[in-house]
């Protein structure tokens, strides 16, 4: 039998990208105790492996497909296939940046001032990359960690580092003074198994059934039983991906609209349904959207 070997990003996308995949129809179990995590499925082994390799181990064969952040993607210069970004909605799967941070009374404001100067960041391949292709030389070395207060005690002339919002850099009396790139989640295949047709096949399909999942987050299905004289005035209050759907009541001059919207308009919308004269209002949950 065939089998894709996938890698699963251990670390703070583990969680998510298992609740991701469990909403997508598959459940994964063991992450935490085991780097070879259960799967209910006999086509395909997970590997738990570390975001920053996962695109090397891609590349090299080791793995056919996996989850990595498109920054390491970036950091190990791969060549691989990039089969699908994932913007996610929730809490550690939101897209990050990869910033210039200097001390916040630092007189530094353009990248050209940098030249000569020392940059520490867990990111060194592409940051080093980043400076020479606009001619600037800088000193670029690994920080194992506490980068933030490296640049702080003046150990480092400035940092590159990840952030969403760019609070605890603030809080940390620095500043932000460039933006190098945003990063988000990448599906990622390698060129072998991206040309294999029974491999590829898989991988679409893991693809297809992870973005249905997200197109289905903070989003809810809504029917309601209308009747003809407010069946106009109702359609053009419920927004829809399309248009909503409407169906006549077997042997009434009622109809029954369907529609998917967003969660965040419901509990407004319900009552102005009300109003408008629909009836038998429900609300329900959505796994997918494809």
């Amino acid at each position: 039998m065939s089998q894709l070997t996938f890698g699963i990003p251990k670390g703070s996308l583990e969680k998510a990208t298992i609740d991701l995949f469990k909403r997508s129809g598959w459940k994964i179990h063991g992450g935490s105790r085991s780097y070879f995590p259960d799967v209910d499925d006999k086509e395909l082994r997970c590997v738990l492996a570390r975001p920053q390799e996962m695109s090397r181990y891609v590349e090299e064969g080791a793995l056919d497909a996996g989850i990595t952040g498109k920054d390491w993607t970036l950091e190990n210069d791969s060549n691989i296939h990039v089969v699908a970004d994932f913007i996610y909605s929730k809490a550690s799967m939101r897209p990050t940046r990869w910033v210039v941070v200097v001390p916040g009374d630092s007189p530094i404001t353009e990248l050209e001032q940098l030249a000569g100067k020392r940059i520490a960041t867990e990111m060194v391949g592409y940051t080093k990359r980043y400076f020479a292709e606009r001619n600037i030389d800088v000193k670029v070395e690994f920080s194992w960690g506490a980068t933030e207060a490296k640049v702080a005690q003046g150990l480092v002339d400035a940092i590159v580092e990840v952030t969403e919002t760019g609070s605890t850099i603030r809080a940390h009396g620095l500043k932000i003074m460039h933006e190098m790139c945003e990063s988000n989640p990448q599906l990622i295949a390698s060129n072998e198994a991206w040309s294999d047709p029974w491999k590829r096949a898989k991988i679409e399909q893991i693809s297809t059934m992870l973005n249905g999942a997200m197109q289905a987050e903070d989003k809810v299905g809504l029917k309601m039983n209308v009747p003809k004289d407010a069946l106009d005035a109702i359609v053009k209050k419920i927004p829809s991906i399309t248009a909503p759907t409407v169906a006549p009541l077997y042997g009434t001059d009622w109809f029954a609209v369907e529609s998917v919207i967003s969660e965040q308009v419901v509990r407004d919308l319900i009552p102005e349904l009300r109003q408008a004269g629909a009836e038998g209002i429900i609300e329900y949950p959505l796994n997918k959207i494809i």
